[in-house]
């Protein structure tokens, strides 16, 4: 796992490291395909399906599964993530101090087709139902050419973050980290995507 520099996104809030552990993100594209009885419509808040706002196809897994023979890349994957958070951590001292404990509720394994997208602007702590967020999580399973677009786009810094296999971003679930998911005019996009909570116990 190496930190990527950019004063741009450190002075956002926004964490972005990349690991070369190409296997684990292959694997973890091979689990989303071979389980196609899992595959869902991704649903915006509340449960609604809206086509016209996120159009994705996605798998949820909950933490409790991870144990399950089949699912033990997850394990694999969240050793990543958790390198990732702890040196988040270590950037910004705040954060260690106040959230040294977090949960990670259900998250998503998500597979974008050309014409995909989740172009609705929108925050991840946005209501009352949601408030336990404190942070976003998301990894990039695969490159995406530039012509094909399908960026997060982080409409208040003017920041566009390109699909690049291994690329995990951790950022604060305010309202001030508004993005968007472009939509993406060919190939395929896979992420990995979830949230930080306060503890639930």
């Amino acid at each position: 796992m190496k930190r990527e520099e950019s004063n741009l996104i450190k002075s956002n809030f926004i964490g972005s490291w990349h690991s070369s552990n190409d296997k684990i993100f292959d694997d973890l594209i091979d689990y989303f395909e071979i389980n196609s009885h899992l595959h869902r419509q991704g649903m915006m808040g509340g449960g609604r399906i809206d086509h016209q706002n996120k159009k994705t196809t996605d798998i949820t897994i909950n933490p409790i599964d991870i144990e399950k023979k089949n699912n033990l890349i997850f394990r694999d994957y969240f050793s990543i993530l958790f390198d990732c958070y702890n040196n988040y951590k270590k950037e910004w001292p705040f954060v260690a101090e106040k959230f040294q404990c977090v949960d990670i509720p259900s998250f998503n394994l998500q597979r974008y087709l050309p014409g995909d997208h989740f172009s609705k602007l929108h925050t991840e702590r946005s209501a009352v139902p949601n408030m336990h967020r404190i942070f976003a999580w998301m990894t990039y399973l695969n490159n995406v050419s530039e012509e094909a677009e399908g960026c997060t786009y982080f409409s208040h810094f003017g920041i566009k973050i390109k699909p690049e296999k291994g690329k995990t971003l951790i950022w604060p679930a305010e309202w001030t980290h508004a993005h968007l998911g472009e939509t993406l005019k060919k190939e395929k996009k896979y992420i990995i995507t979830g949230w930080m909570c306060f503890p639930f116990n």
